[in-house]
C-alpha cells in the first residue's frame, strides 16, 4: 500500500513553517544563553575587599580583641580596630547574602523566559503554519487555474484560458505562456479544419463532374462512340485536375515536418531554370537576378520560383509586365515577383497565403487556392519569410526572404546577373 503523497501546498506549508521554528528556536537559544552568561552582582560587593585597618590580618585582629577583654586596661585604637574589623564583617555577610538572593533572582528569570520563549515560539510556530498554508494557496493559485484550464481543454474545445491577474511574477508568466500555448493550439486545430473541409469540397467537385459525365452518357441510349471518348476526356481532364490538388496538398503536408535536405541553392540561377521553362504568353518579363544563395531544399525552392511566377502570370492584366528579381540583403537572401493585375486590397493581400484563399477578381481563373499557402510553407521550413504587397497601379508584389547559406563567386555573381525584357 503506497503511502499518501502530500501536495505542494502542504509541502510548501511544512517547509515554512519549518524554517521559522528553527530560526525561532535560535533566537531563544541564542537569547537565553547571553542572558545565563551575564554576571552576577550585589550592591556594595566591592567594599567586602577592603583591606583591614592597619593591614592586620583578620586572625591577629581577633587575637588583639580577645586580649582587650581579659586584659587589665582598655586599648582605645584596639578597640577601633575591633569594631572595623566587626562592621567589615558584618558587611560581608550581607553581601554574600544579597549576592544569594540575586543569583536566585537570576535563575528565576531565566527560567521565565525559558518558559515564556518556548510557548510563544508555539503560538508563532501554530500562527506560521496558518499563514503559510493560506499563503502558499494564494501563490499556487495560478497553477491550479492552469491545471483546470488543462483539464478544460480537450480535442473539440480549446477556448479555456487562465487569464491570471495576480503580481508579474514567474508563475503568471507560466500562466500567460500557458494561454498562449492554447492559443495556438486552437488557431492551429481550426486551420486544421478548414483545410479538411476545403480540402474535401476540392476533391468533391471533380468526383462530382465525373459523375455528372459518366450519368448524362450513359443515361443516353443513343450515345455513340464520339459521345464515349468525349466522356473519358472530361473524365481525364478531372482525373488529371485532381491528381494535381493532391500533389499540392501531399507538398503541404510534406513541409510539415520540417526541411529534410540542406544544400547550397542559388535562388537567381533556379529562376533562370523556371523562366526557360514557363510560357508567359504575351506578358512582358523584366528579371534583375543577383546571386542569392540559400541552405535548403533545390525541388522546394523551385517549386517555390515556379508557383510565383504561375500566380503572377494566372492572375495578369492580357499583354501586362512581371517583375522577378533576386538579391542578398543583410544576410538575408530576398526574391520579389510582381505583376500587373486588378487593384488589390491591403487586407485581401494578407490572407491570399492561407490554403484555399481566393480573392474575388481570382474566381475566374484555374487553380486550387494553394499556389501561394505553398511558397509560404516552403518559405516558414528555410526559416524565412513571405510578405504580399498590393502595388497602387493595380497588381500585386510578393517577396520571399530567406536567411542566406553561403556565399557565391565572383564567377558565378557575373554569370547569374541578368537584366531583360521580353515580350
Amino acid at each position: 500500500m503506497s503511502r499518501p503523497r502530500l501536495t505542494v501546498r502542504a509541502r510548501l506549508t511544512l517547509l515554512y513553517t519549518g524554517l521559522f521554528a528553527a530560526c525561532g528556536a535560535i533566537v531563544v537559544a541564542v537569547s537565553y544563553t547571553l542572558m545565563a552568561r551575564l554576571p552576577v552582582t550585589a550592591l556594595g560587593q566591592g567594599d567586602a575587599q577592603q583591606p583591614l585597618a592597619g593591614g592586620d590580618s583578620p586572625a591577629s585582629i581577633a587575637a588583639q580583641c580577645e586580649s582587650q577583654q581579659t586584659g587589665p586596661y582598655i586599648d582605645k585604637r584596639v578597640l577601633a580596630k575591633c569594631a572595623s574589623y566587626l562592621d567589615q564583617q558584618a558587611t560581608r555577610l550581607q553581601q554574600q547574602a544579597a549576592l544569594q538572593a540575586a543569583q536566585h533572582q537570576r535563575d528565576l528569570t531565566l527560567s521565565h523566559l525559558l518558559q515564556y520563549s518556548l510557548i510563544t515560539l508555539t503560538v508563532v510556530i501554530a500562527l506560521a503554519a496558518v499563514l503559510g498554508w493560506v499563503f502558499s494557496g494564494r501563490t499556487l493559485r495560478p497553477v491550479q487555474l492552469i491545471t483546470a484550464a488543462a483539464r478544460t481543454a480537450s480535442e473539440r474545445n480549446l477556448s479555456a484560458r487562465v487569464a491570471s491577474r495576480g503580481p508579474r511574477d514567474e508563475l503568471r508568466e507560466l500562466a500567460e505562456t500557458f494561454d498562449e500555448m492554447l492559443a495556438r493550439l486552437q488557431a492551429a486545430f481550426e486551420g486544421q479544419q478548414r483545410f479538411i473541409a476545403n480540402a474535401s469540397h476540392e476533391l468533391r467537385t471533380p468526383l462530382a463532374v465525373m459523375r455528372a459525365s459518366i450519368d448524362v452518357v450513359l443515361g443516353n441510349p443513343d450515345s455513340t462512340p464520339g459521345d464515349f471518348r468525349g466522356m473519358a476526356a472530361d473524365i481525364r481532364a478531372e482525373v488529371d485536375h485532381a491528381e494535381h490538388l493532391i500533389g499540392a496538398l501531399l507538398i503541404l503536408a510534406r513541409n510539415e515536418a520540417g526541411l529534410k535536405v540542406h544544400e547550397e541553392v542559388d535562388l537567381a540561377t533556379v529562376a533562370e531554370d523556371v523562366l526557360d521553362t514557363t510560357a508567359l504568353g504575351d506578358r512582358r518579363l523584366h528579371a534583375t537576378l543577383k546571386p542569392a544563395v540559400i541552405s535548403g531544399d533545390p525541388v522546394l525552392a523551385e517549386r517555390l520560383i515556379a508557383n510565383l511566377v504561375d500566380n503572377a502570370v494566372r492572375y495578369n492584366l492580357a499583354a501586362g509586365d512581371i517583375w522577378i528579381s533576386t538579391r542578398t540583403m543583410a544576410a538575408s537572401s530576398q526574391l520579389t515577383v510582381a505583376n500587373t493585375g486588378p487593384i488589390i486590397s491591403p487586407a485581401d493581400a494578407d490572407r491570399i497565403f492561407q490554403p484555399f484563399e481566393r480573392l474575388s477578381e481570382r474566381t475566374s481563373h484555374d487553380g486550387f487556392g494553394l499556389g501561394l499557402a505553398i511558397v509560404a510553407s516552403i518559405a516558414t521550413i528555410h526559416g524565412g519569410v513571405v510578405t504580399a504587397r498590393p502595388r497602387d497601379a493595380g497588381g500585386l508584389s510578393v517577396t520571399v526572404a530567406i536567411p542566406s547559406g553561403g556565399m557565391a563567386s565572383s564567377t558565378g555573381a557575373d554569370g547569374a546577373m541578368r537584366s531583360a525584357s521580353s515580350t
